[in-house]
């Protein structure tokens, strides 16, 4: 089941998106001390309480039972676009159609936010990740190379 969070559902939002992005991090060699920005490194929960409140981010977690196991967040920006952020799904929950779910229920989402545009950024070097998305009719951009970033970022975006 797929529900917006609570206040203090962030705590197991910050597990699960530290554990998920942990993944990625082991797969292409990001540390605490070469990529400390990485989300796997920099999500807290003050970070996620900022997202809520001041940023106004729209914040959905899917469930099994009542762990949370996925997450996914929405920021709107200008010209009726929104981003997609933080998308992700526990390890052991993966490749069981639950990204697909909390995809779609992102896109679901943003329409009725009146959003005709979604953006997102990924880790450039992530192949797997970049088919996934072309898979759901984004397309890709452009890049950008950090000095804080070990790796480069991707940037996709699609029509709503």
């Amino acid at each position: 089941m797929i529900k917006r969070i609570a206040k203090e559902e962030i705590a197991g939002c910050v597990k699960v998106i530290r554990e998920s992005f942990l993944t990625v991090a082991d797969e292409f060699g990001f540390t605490a001390l070469n990529a400390p920005r990485f989300t796997a490194f920099a999500t807290t929960e003050e970070r996620l309480n900022y997202q809520m409140d001041v940023e106004r981010r729209f914040m959905y977690a899917y469930y099994d039972k009542d762990s949370i196991v996925g997450y996914y967040s929405l920021v709107l920006q200008d010209n009726n676009a929104c981003e997609l952020s933080n998308l992700c799904v526990v390890s052991t929950y993966r490749h069981k159609g639950i990204g697909e779910e909390l995809l779609k229920n992102a896109f679901d989402v943003a329409r009725r936010l009146n959003c005709t545009k979604m953006n997102i950024g990924i880790v450039e070097e992530n192949k797997t990740l970049r088919q996934w998305y072309e898979a759901f009719g984004f397309v890709h951009t452009g890049t950008e190379k950090f000095d804080f970033f070990p790796f480069t970022c991707g940037y996709m975006e699609k029509e709503l």
